[in-house]
């Protein structure tokens, strides 16, 4: 029995997608079992191979219409990838990233040249996809990035330096965040594809270190001058980037919301297992009222996280989710996921600071749910701007 009893949004109730749902489970089960993502986390990053494996099967780009060699989708099918995901323990996978973020970029905001060029192989898994935003002076204030992509003949220049970069070690398909007319600030950002495969003076730094998600390779990026052609700028015209930018964060903070319900709800059902069986002082930990009421404080957070978020989805469906509600659930959902888990490990007592438990892993990669997508006081700032 699942811990929240907090049925799916009407949307999510399609045939169609409980179809795509269990097929996802089926190939997780199947092709990521613990032993195979084990040796992701050790490795660092999840194999090219899986990324082909999970093409084949149709996970990708499930929301991309059929002429571009995707699914034919929409948003919900990428809410039941995501979801499968976090109920699987894939937590180095990027699927989101490449799915909900970067491929939407493409479809939104590409000519129909570009669409055809590289939507193809980004539904195959012969490309593998990275966003490029973050600078090692330049978080969430995107107006001070220093990267530059300037005219060169029929192209551009590009030079600067990224950071925290998700998939950056085996991405070879890149959107560039940089600006292409440094003197007019946000209207002077562009967005630039670089592939590459074909780029000289493209270099991959150092695969940081990180606290959590050790399976989801992030990195250093470095473009000293990289040459792409005018037909790699995203769209027609340069400046759009950070409009273009800016239409897409309130799916992108969504599906991290989706993302931290899954993981709040997987971690009291594995809390509630585990203290059902430990024993303490002649009786299993969750007799005593100290650990139901905890319990039950965790499980009246997520349903109300989970019955906002579901709400969202059904916004994001009709076209009506605005900035400020994305910004709250990106916010509130996060904090709360980590209240929840930060109580499930403490019932787990010193177990739950060992490593091979999952509510140690959950724990930690949780941590980042905060800080990326904006920072959850970022978050705050766009919602006080509505009052």
């Amino acid at each position: 029995m699942a811990a929240l009893d907090v049925p799916p949004p009407e949307c999510m109730l399609d045939p169609e997608v409980q179809l795509l749902a269990d097929a996802a489970a089926r190939f997780f089960e199947r092709e990521a079992p613990p032993g195979r993502v084990a040796r992701w986390r050790e490795a660092g990053q999840v194999e090219r191979a899986f990324w082909r494996q999970a093409g084949e099967a149709g996970l990708l780009g499930a929301s991309i219409p059929a002429e571009y060699g995707g699914g034919g989708g929409d948003f919900r099918h990428d809410v039941a990838l995501v979801e499968q995901v976090g109920r699987h323990g894939v937590d180095g996978f990027a699927l989101s990233l490449h799915n909900v973020i970067i491929l939407p970029y493409v479809l939104a905001h590409g000519t129909e040249e570009q669409k055809r060029r590289w939507l193809p192989r980004l539904c195959s898994g012969e490309l593998v996809s990275a966003i490029a935003m973050s600078e090692p002076g330049a978080g969430s204030d995107l107006q001070s990035i220093r990267t530059t992509a300037l005219r060169d003949g029929n192209g551009y220049r590009i030079n600067g330096a990224k950071t925290f970069i998700s998939n950056g070690q085996i991405a070879d398909f890149v959107i560039v965040v940089a600006k292409t007319d440094p003197a007019q600030g946000a209207k002077g950002v562009s967005l630039l594809v670089v592939e590459t495969a074909q780029a000289e003076g493209f270099r991959r730094g150092k695969a940081l270190d990180k606290i959590g998600l050790d399976a989801q390779d992030t990195s250093e990026l470095f473009f000293d001058d990289v040459w792409v052609p005018a037909d790699n700028l995203l769209g027609t015209a340069e400046g759009q980037g950070f409009r273009q930018l800016m239409a897409e964060l309130p799916r992108e903070r969504l599906v991290i919301a989706v993302g931290s319900v899954v993981t709040m709800e997987k971690a009291i059902d594995v809390t509630t297992e585990y203290v059902r069986q430990r024993k303490a002082f002649g009786q299993a930990v969750f007799d005593f009222q100290n650990t139901q009421f905890k319990l039950a404080e965790c499980k009246a957070k997520a349903t109300v996280a989970k019955v906002f978020v579901n709400d969202c989805i059904q916004r994001q469906m009709a076209g009506t989710l605005d900035l400020t509600t994305a910004a709250i659930a990106k916010y509130w959902v996060t904090d709360t996921e980590w209240q929840v888990l930060d109580e499930c490990l403490q019932l787990h007592g010193g177990y739950g600071y060992i490593n091979e438990y999952p509510i140690a892993r959950m724990w930690r990669n949780a941590r980042v749910q905060r800080i990326y997508g904006g920072s959850n006081e970022i978050m705050k700032v766009l919602i006080a701007r509505s009052l």
